[in-house]
């Protein structure tokens, strides 16, 4: 008995060494969407970063496989509800009205996504390596901001100094806010002062930056987004003085970073123009109105498959996104589309009201915990302002909450046994990490 329990000890920790080199490419591939280093480093553009670290943390994968603790068996439904998506509009590509060929290219790199979502749900299989997953996304958002303060990119509106993600200020606006309960989950569960001090200056170069896009609909998912994630961090979790700090800060940054922001809030009323900032303010929110209108004929014309990945820019006339995520999902995938786009997302919030209920879960897991529910709720909201089907960021958040619930619904009892030999310190090492990184209790 005793040399089985040994043997499989030894297994479980090889298994873990073995998987190290996969998780490596993964966390490679975060920081090179998350960081774009292609964008800001000489030469890196022309060699497909992105790519690369996929395609290794697939092999790495595939070479495992069979001694990870997940297979396809173990896939959520939420992982279905995403390839099926894909699959329709692949078909929608095809039989596009507008534009075959670009809409077919745009979706299979939409595609990627899935390859990603799959790769963090088979990989991410504890606590440890979830908060590195998450470490890497946020501390990315934070110095893609900086940057962009430091520069100076546009005026008199802030957007992101390189492009993809970050290619407009409404985008950056829509990362930061996606970003920051994070950012405050590490400032509450960091060590030290140091550290805490670390986060706090970034959570304010973050929040500064949104206020500085002069991004209404960012505006207006922080305030949301923020308000979730005070009651579970300052609320529940009995830090009240967090709720005086944030509003301090927030009427702070009003005053001094929001002029922008206060100035396209009073232009919708369309009285009283006087700059060009309040001009383009209240122009982009007649074009908004009539994007949307225009999206829903496109639906009522193309309800089954809609017009094509990214062909609403063509159809609308106006060569302009419809600020609508559920519209845009709508009129360029079909309704079925929108159908699936929207339980894949509902699934998230299943996972956290799952994990919220339980009741051994440790301090920073429940930071994370409510981080991920804050950010989900901020994607729901600003996806109601902002055309973001398509950025990455709101399903690796729904691929962090189902690795999560997958890590803590079989936990395993671990016996206690003498392991020796060759092995020991591999065991020793993998075990000890695991008592850090778990939530759980170890039964004995």
């Amino acid at each position: 008995m005793a040399t089985a329990i040994q043997e499989t000890s030894i297994t479980q920790a090889a298994r873990q060494h073995r998987l190290s080199g996969a998780f490596f490419w993964l966390s490679a591939f975060y920081f090179v969407y998350c960081a774009r280093p292609e964008d800001w480093i000489p030469g890196l553009r022309y060699i497909p970063l992105a790519k690369i670290s996929g395609l290794f943390a697939l092999l790495g994968l595939l070479a495992s496989w069979g001694r990870i603790k997940r297979g396809f068996r173990d896939l959520p439904r939420e992982s279905f509800y995403l390839l099926a998506m894909i699959g329709i509009l692949l078909i929608s590509a095809v039989f596009s009205p507008v534009w075959r060929g670009g809409a077919l290219s745009r979706t299979i790199d939409f595609s990627k996504v899935y390859v990603a979502w799959l790769l963090t749900f088979m990989l991410v299989t504890s606590i440890l390596r979830l908060r590195r997953i998450i470490f890497i996304q946020t501390i990315s958002v934070v110095m893609i901001t900086a940057v962009s303060i430091i520069k100076g990119h546009s005026r008199p509106r802030l957007e992101g100094v390189i492009g993809g993600i970050y290619s407009n200020p409404n985008d950056l606006a829509f990362a930061v806010v996606l970003s920051l309960p994070f950012a405050l989950a590490f400032l509450v569960s960091a060590k030290g002062l140091l550290r805490k001090a670390g986060w706090a200056l970034g959570m304010l170069v973050m929040a500064a930056a949104l206020f500085m896009t002069a991004s209404r609909a960012g505006f207006i998912s922080l305030v949301i987004s923020g308000s979730v994630c005070l009651w579970h961090f300052g609320i529940r979790g009995k830090r009240l003085y967090l709720i005086a700090a944030v509003t301090l800060v927030g009427v702070l940054l009003l005053l001094t970073a929001g002029q922008g922001l206060k100035d396209r809030f009073l232009a919708i009323s369309g009285e009283g123009l006087d700059t060009n900032l309040e001009t383009s303010a209240y122009g982009s929110y007649e074009a908004r109105q009539f994007l949307m209108r225009r999206a829903l004929e496109g639906i009522l014309h193309y309800p089954l498959l809609g017009i094509g990945v990214r062909n609403f820019q063509t159809y609308s006339t106006v060569w302009h996104e419809v600020h609508m995520t559920y519209l845009q999902i709508a009129v360029e995938g079909g309704i079925a589309v929108l159908v699936f786009y929207i339980l894949f997302f509902w699934r998230g919030f299943s996972n956290l009201r799952w994990l919220r209920k339980r009741r051994d879960l440790d301090t920073e897991t429940k930071l994370f915990v409510g981080a991920l529910h804050s950010s989900l709720v901020g994607f729901v909201i600003g996806a109601c302002f902002a055309p973001e089907a398509y950025q990455f960021f709101p399903y690796f958040t729904v691929a962090y909450t189902s690795a999560l619930a997958a890590t803590l619904q079989k936990p395993e009892a671990t016996l206690a046994a003498p392991v020796t030999g060759s092995a020991r310190h591999l065991y020793d090492e993998v075990y000890a990490s695991n008592r850090r990184s778990s939530p759980v209790t170890v039964l004995r």
